[in-house]
């Protein structure tokens, strides 16, 4: 029998496997070892696996779907795992190279060490044969001699203690443990002090490890020259900071260190959360919720006088709009902004209650600290940019509210590394200490800085330093600088609170496209409840529209595409046609699959990637030239070209996609 024929994603997996037992025997043998002459060895290692993690990485990201020989379920989502462990990979070798390289430029005084050692040996020789009488004395000076041969001596001690354990790489250096008290016995320019400690052994130490512990007064030189290194280290690019930085995994901290961004900013707390998987996103909660016993549905049940679902009222249904945000400090030089965007959600103060809805903010050139929504453009305007935006949320959390967080993607010129931040938070109780609901208007927010589980963090400490006086005046000048976001509650109209009454008990998403969802929900509450032939029957139902809708519920443009669809559908039917509810869910159903469902699976659309122009232009080519009916008038010279087929694209599986 011939052997199976492995895809391009298990070979990279199968690579990234092994990368994984490298690392783990590189980091093993590297922290075991006692570093001598073995330190060039083990980074000529380290830098083997870096640029084979980068190769590994360059060959996943060029891998698709239609590169498999046959179909693989959840494609996207095991790349995006695979990724993300090369990532980790990255991670942990930077630490390494960190752990291998002293935490001070020691190479000036290893390589100068011979030449100093010469000098001072020489100097030694003279006083040994001037002072000969004192050779008992001398004995122990020279041992302390050597140890000094490249430091300079400052006169006066103080005591300190050990702030970190610091563990000796080289001859010469003293081992130390956290909590230690320290006897500097003299400080040299490079910052390697010579200490001693409590048993008398006497050695070199990084001075980043340790803090002054003893009042002792030091003299005039060493304030001076202290004061100098501190100038020079707030005046240069501190590498040593954002060298640690790396090894704390926080490419925020990076950018901090250098500058390029504002000291409140922080790694998108909500973004994360939507790397994480499904968990919180919009075709997660799109699905039926089960009970507690699993054999019927919590939410979603239908009426049988009419035939529709039923509706439910949950305790928070409201429809909101986001106005503006001003005042929002930039990131600085060597890093381009391709992303201005808000995440919103249900939030109670610890934790997240809804899927992630993100709605992209529109600035002007020349006033890039505004950012403004549902721009006026000609056509449909995207759901992406539209401000408008519901909510639907049943929990009796006191604190429930809604989490907004004004975020940014990034790229840094100089790496080309993409990353996610945030510039900021603000939040919305929606009930106030008595449990009622606060008033529907215009509300403007003070946008906070750090993540929301952070407090009295402003975004940008520079807008408000230097503000003196508590005049009405001077608070006003000053409250004028604060970046805030500016929104509306609004009560929904009878209409969309219908519409909304027949959505799950939790979800957030566009105003823009709530009847799409209501007819979606109107055909699962008929599969589900009523085509099925026992309520304890779980076979795979052949329904491709609810096997695929929930993909384009994370697909803004093809969810622009259905809606754009829909509505001229809509402006071909009669007014009667528009009343018959069986008739509606035919034409939805042929919508769907004429115009949607061809675009799922096609393999010149390009896997969506958040903020990649050329991405996004690239489907946008694809999604027009489908609304010209390019898919219904290929010539049997130039077939359309589709991805191999999966069972999944036409069955529903109760079991997997219910919550």
């Amino acid at each position: 029998m011939p052997p199976k024929r492995q895809g391009p994603l298990q070979t990279v997996q199968r690579e990234t496997d092994d990368i994984k037992r490298q690392v783990d025997s590189l980091i093993k043998d590297a922290r075991l070892s006692d570093g001598s002459g073995r330190t060039e060895a083990y980074q000529s290692r380290c830098t083997h696996l870096q640029n084979l993690v980068e190769e590994t990485t360059r060959k996943l990201k060029k891998l698709t779907k239609a590169d498999e020989p046959a179909p693989v379920g959840n494609y996207e989502q095991r790349k995006m795992e695979e990724e993300r462990r090369l990532r980790g990979f990255e991670e942990k070798l930077l630490v390494l190279v960190q752990e291998l390289s002293p935490p001070q430029k020691r190479e000036g005084r290893s390589s100068q060490a011979q030449e100093d050692e010469e000098e001072e040996d020489s100097e030694e020789d003279s006083e040994e044969d001037s002072e000969e009488e004192e050779s008992v004395e001398d004995e122990e000076e020279d041992d302390d001699d050597e140890e000094d041969v490249v430091t300079k001596t400052m006169s006066g001690t103080a005591t300190y203690m050990v702030i970190s354990a610091f563990k000796g790489e080289q001859e010469g250096d003293l081992t130390i443990q956290m909590g230690e008290v320290l006897a500097i016995l003299s400080k040299n320019e490079d910052g390697w002090w010579l200490a001693q400690d409590s048993k008398g052994s006497k050695g070199l130490v990084p001075k980043t490890y340790l803090k002054r512990y003893s009042d002792q007064e030091e003299d005039d030189e060493e304030a001076s020259e202290d004061e100098e290194l501190e100038t020079k280290r707030k005046q240069s690019s501190n590498w040593d900071c954002v060298r640690r930085a790396i090894t704390e995994i926080d490419a925020t901290d990076v950018l901090s260190a250098m500058g390029a961004i504002p000291a409140g900013f922080r790694s998108s707390t909500l973004s994360k959360l939507l790397d994480e998987g499904i968990t919180y996103r919009a075709s997660h909660y799109i699905q039926p919720e089960l009970s507690q016993s699993k054999l019927s549905f919590k939410d979603l049940f239908r009426d049988p006088d009419t035939g529709k679902v039923r509706q439910r009222t949950a305790r928070t249904s409201l429809t909101l709009t986001l106005w503006s945000c001003k005042s929002i400090p930039t990131p600085g030089v060597g890093v381009q902004v391709l992303s201005r965007h808000i995440r919103l959600c249900a939030f109670d103060g610890t934790q997240v209650l809804s899927n992630i809805h993100t709605i992209r903010a529109t600035c002007n050139a020349k006033n890039v600290k505004t950012w403004s929504f549902s721009p006026r453009m000609t056509g449909n305007l995207p759901s992406l940019l539209d401000g408008d935006c519901f909510l639907r949320c049943n929990s009796d959390a006191p604190e429930l509210g809604i989490l907004f967080e004004l975020g940014v993607t990034y790229i840094r010129n100089s790496t080309g590394e993409r990353g996610d931040l945030s510039c900021g938070w603000a939040f919305l109780k929606l009930f106030d200490t008595n449990g009622a609901p606060v008033p529907h208007r215009t509300y403007e927010l003070l946008v906070h800085g750090g993540t929301p589980y952070e407090k009295d963090v402003e975004v940008d400490p520079a807008l408000t330093r230097g503000a003196t006086g508590t005049g009405m005046f001077q608070q006003m000048m000053l409250s004028r600088k604060l970046p805030k976001l500016f929104l509306k509650l609004k009560s929904p109209n009878v209409r969309t609170r219908s519409q909304l009454s027949a959505l799950p008990d939790t979800l957030v998403g566009s105003l823009c496209s709530i009847h799409l969802l209501v007819l979606h929900r109107q055909l699962l509450a008929d599969i589900l409840l009523m085509d099925r032939a026992t309520m304890q029957n779980a076979d795979l139902i052949c329904s491709p529209l609810l096997a695929t809708f929930p993909e384009i519920m994370d697909q803004s443009d093809l969810l622009d595409a259905l809606r754009k669809s829909w509505l001229e559908a809509e402006s071909n039917m009669k007014r009667s046609e528009k009343r018959d509810l069986p008739l509606l869910k035919r034409k939805f159903v042929r919508v769907y699959m004429d115009n949607i469902y061809p675009l799922l699976y096609s393999a010149d659309l390009p896997p969506p990637r958040w903020a990649d122009e050329m991405v996004e232009n690239q489907r946008a080519r694809v999604i027009f030239n489908s609304s010209l009916e390019t898919f219904h008038t290929h010539t049997p010279d130039s077939p359309p070209r589709h991805q191999a087929f999966d069972i999944s694209q036409l069955t529903y599986d109760l079991l997997c996609m219910a919550q």
